[in-house]
């Protein structure tokens, strides 16, 4: 299975928000869109960084309430690891494993097309996994 199978099914749809924004507008994001991950934009495309949850609880334990105000491109992960669309599951899941990463923005051609968190990769290993099951019971079955 490939990332552009899970972006088929789940959508390519990504929260993004400029690196000029404050640390309390990407968590409010964070919180209404249920999510764990922004992507930060600004003038290089197609993205200048990633804003997870971890990167709050830094910013929070460094500086405090005072870094609600504070841009979120001083607490955003400005090292970006990117996957493409043809990038096979098993080696995001390696990635994201090696990284220790959670949340990995899909470009292609320099432009953002989606976002595959780990959520998204278990998902489609169970997935894989339930159809290997139910192929080997009809084998099992047929004999």
């Amino acid at each position: 299975m490939q990332v552009s199978q899970v972006l088929a099914v789940k959508g390519r749809e990504v929260a993004t928000i400029p690196k000029g924004r404050s640390l309390n507008d990407a968590i409010t994001m964070l919180k209404e869109r249920r999510i764990g991950a922004v992507v930060v934009t600004g003038a290089e495309p197609p993205l200048v960084g990633i804003f997870s949850e971890r990167d709050v609880v830094r910013a929070l334990a460094l500086h405090g309430a005072d870094a609600l105000a504070m841009p979120v491109a001083d607490f955003m992960s400005p090292e970006v690891t990117t996957c493409s669309e043809a990038t096979t599951m098993d080696a995001l899941m390696a990635l994201m494993t090696e990284q220790r990463i959670r949340h990995v923005p899909v470009v292609e051609n320099n432009v953002l097309v989606g976002m595959v968190s780990i959520g998204d990769v278990v998902k489609a290993r169970l997935g894989e996994l339930e159809d290997e099951k139910r192929n080997l019971l009809d084998y099992v079955s047929a004999r």
